[in-house]
């Protein structure tokens, strides 16, 4: 009998739990073996996972969304990462005619404009790129914690994203920001260094703001929208 996807996250939870996050990622690159991706951002989160996955020869793909608009210093982490631990991470990119329509219509600033062109523009740059990356997988390593959002506070460490078909597994759910980071510190792991300038979550460079004292985590993505919808569709609650 073939399980649901909800039935087999359901599975997965009892089977690992009480597990460390090495042990699991290990385990599930063997259940999945060829069908296990993590997508990185080379944020702080993200850098902590790439860095057991490829210490520790892992075998789980990792993946990147080049949306063509990110910081200098974004690439710089991403080379480092990549000299480190001798990779080569793989990079999706835009879909040249849709992104070309955007912008010739719109303009390449549209996504200050209005929220529809700005998810608009996080579609053609980020969602369409990530179906890709997860096409034909499995399950899908992320970096999500649950102090990012209110949204993301009742996350379980493992779920079924309906609209990509696909299991989700997030080890460092319950890290703290301070375990994040000293884990960082520790291990010697390259990290985005617009972190120490008081970027906390960093997308695009038009879209993402130093965070200010007493803000929000998300305070910084996408300032001017009302705060009820920073979400660029990548992680779609079901």
């Amino acid at each position: 009998m073939t399980l649901s996807g909800k039935e087999l996250v359901s599975q997965l939870i009892h089977q690992y739990s009480g597990l460390s996050e090495l042990a699991t990622l290990s385990f599930l690159a063997d259940h999945f073996a060829g069908q296990i991706v993590f997508s990185s951002s080379f944020s702080f989160e993200d850098q902590v996972i790439s860095h057991q996955l490829l210490s520790n020869k892992i075998p789980v793909s990792i993946f990147t969304l080049d949306t063509g608009r990110l910081f200098s210093e974004t690439y710089a982490v991403w080379n480092s990462s990549n000299e480190k631990y001798q990779t080569k991470i793989k990079a999706y990119y835009p879909s040249q005619e849709k992104l070309q329509a955007y912008v010739e219509e719109k303009g390449p600033n549209a996504f200050y404009e209005s929220i529809d062109n700005r998810k608009e523009c996080c579609f053609i740059r980020k969602v369409e790129p990530l179906q890709r990356a997860l096409a034909g997988n499995k399950l899908w390593v992320t970096g999500l914690r649950a102090e990012h959002s209110a949204a993301r506070h009742d996350l379980p460490t493992f779920e079924w994203d309906e609209t990509n078909q696909i299991i989700k597994y997030h080890p460092l759910l319950h890290w703290t920001f301070e375990e994040v980071k000293d884990y960082i510190t520790k291990n010697n792991i390259p990290y985005n260094p617009l972190h120490d300038r008081g970027f906390v979550s960093i997308g695009c460079a038009p879209c993402t703001r130093a965070v200010k004292p007493g803000e929000d985590f998300r305070a910084g993505r996408w300032w001017w929208e009302d705060a009820n919808k920073k979400e660029c569709g990548l992680h779609a609650t079901n």
